[in-house]
């Protein structure tokens, strides 16, 4: 959009209120809420805050800092209309108070590493399937792991008692210019997933910061408490996000496809899957950076855990879907909806670079169901596991050779050391299941 096109949608509209949103290194959402006078102001990039105020931003010497807007994110907040006044956001890029682009910033970081993808001849483009649980809350509020629904995979109405607000959030998304292909009720009871179509990189990020904060706000609408928590119930499936992404080339075809070639993957895509593979283990902090991430990749509930590539086989890492042509991609499996898009692409990204850059070769496919094979057929396969652990996860993102490159000096530094606090915090946490198993024993 424009700017003018931004001005006469907020006279029609009779926008009064305007949210400036930009992310943390963490991947939460926030913004600085503004009136109708200051519109102008903010579209010109002249509205400062204080970014010592946010986790892992800078320290409180260097506080001061600028959102500049980026015209094509601005959309009408389709619940914020009230006896006609209406509130729109913008999503922004950090700047410093020098007028230069915020290191920190992780809209910022994506940029940089998707310019010099672009160098190399190519574009990136990502769709993301993030799964999320609908609960009940408590009578004071607070949310339970209580569910509405005894609903399972793509059941029907009248089981799935959360249909309704699943509906709402899928007007909401129509309404703020998502293209909706599909939506479904997921495995586990309450668990529930609606896929809206790729991107480019950037968009696809901020597509899925919005879409999490829709879902969370229609959501509460309801009474219901919506969380993208990795694994909040002890044996059942956890939420995935699934990332689907391919590279094109700048004259607009798709650098994965080859039409003569064996199931019709180009040399690039071979390559992209190599690297992936070969960099999973060091990417994973980024793609599932919580200590719960670690309680959905286990074996046994369809959460990729062994890395390998498969046509066919959805237990492997990376999955080909079968659709060829301008579709042709790869599906990395491992992602958890709790993971800061921006940085999760990045890593993703130049992962599969590394492999192009250093014309790896793709191990072959395993068909087979990976969960079956024991260790030395895994090991004969070249197959090796992810992280057991956020501790494990973290020491392999350190001595991934790429990790600092892609996330930055700054970003890097500020994520491991968050990262070792919270894995401290969990390690010497003492938890309600080592009470239950020692408390009356010992």
């Amino acid at each position: 959009m424009t700017r003018e096109e931004i001005m006469k949608t907020i006279e029609e509209k009779n926008i009064r209120y305007f949210r400036l949103q930009f992310v943390d290194i963490f991947g939460f959402m926030k913004n600085v809420a503004l009136p109708l006078s200051q519109i102008e102001k903010a579209l010109d990039g002249d509205i400062m805050f204080d970014g010592s105020s946010i986790d892992g931003f800078v320290r409180i010497n260097e506080s001061d800092m600028y959102l500049k807007p980026d015209y094509d994110t601005f959309t009408v907040l389709p619940w914020r209309n009230k006896d006609g006044i209406a509130a729109a956001r913008i999503i922004c890029d950090v700047y410093k108070s020098d007028g230069t682009p915020f290191e920190g910033c992780p809209r910022v970081n994506l940029k940089r590493v998707l310019a010099e993808a672009k160098e190399l001849g190519y574009t990136m483009n990502v769709g993301t399937e993030a799964e999320f649980f609908l609960f009940e809350k408590n009578g004071d509020g607070t949310p339970s792991t209580k569910t509405s629904d005894v609903a399972g995979y793509f059941s029907l109405d009248p089981e799935d008692m959360a249909n309704d607000c699943r509906r709402e959030i899928i007007e909401t998304l129509e309404s703020m210019g998502f293209e909706i292909e599909a939506s479904h009720h997921e495995v586990a009871e309450g668990q529930h997933e609606i896929n809206f179509k790729y991107a480019d990189a950037l968009a696809a990020a901020d597509n899925t910061v919005t879409f999490k904060w829709v879902v969370k706000t229609i959501a509460k609408n309801y009474g219901l408490h919506a969380t993208f928590m990795p694994k909040p119930i002890f044996g059942i499936n956890g939420s995935g996000m699934h990332t689907n992404q391919s590279l094109f080339n700048l004259d607009g075809t798709n650098a994965f496809f080859d039409e003569s070639a064996p199931l019709q993957l180009s040399e690039v895509a071979y390559q992209y899957i190599a690297g992936a593979l070969k960099n999973a283990r060091g990417f994973a902090a980024v793609t599932n950076p919580l200590v719960n991430s670690y309680k959905r990749l286990v074996p046994g509930y369809e959460a990729p855990v062994y890395a390998a590539w498969s046509a066919s086989n959805r237990s492997a890492l990376v999955r080909i879907p079968a659709a060829r042509g301008m579709s042709t991609r790869t599906e990395i499996r491992c992602p958890d909806p709790s993971c800061n898009p921006y940085l999760a692409f990045a890593m993703m990204l130049n992962s599969g670079l590394d492999g192009i850059k250093n014309k790896l070769s793709a191990p072959a496919p395993v068909d087979k169901d990976i969960f079956e094979m024991n260790d030395a057929q895994m090991s004969a396969e070249g197959i090796t596991v992810l992280p057991a652990n956020l501790k494990e996860a973290v020491d392999e993102l350190v001595a991934n050779p790429i990790a600092k490159a892609t996330l930055g000096e700054h970003i890097f530094e500020k994520y491991v050391e968050a990262k070792i606090q919270e894995w401290d915090a969990f390690r010497t946490y003492v938890s309600q299941w080592e009470l239950d198993e020692y408390l009356a024993v010992y």
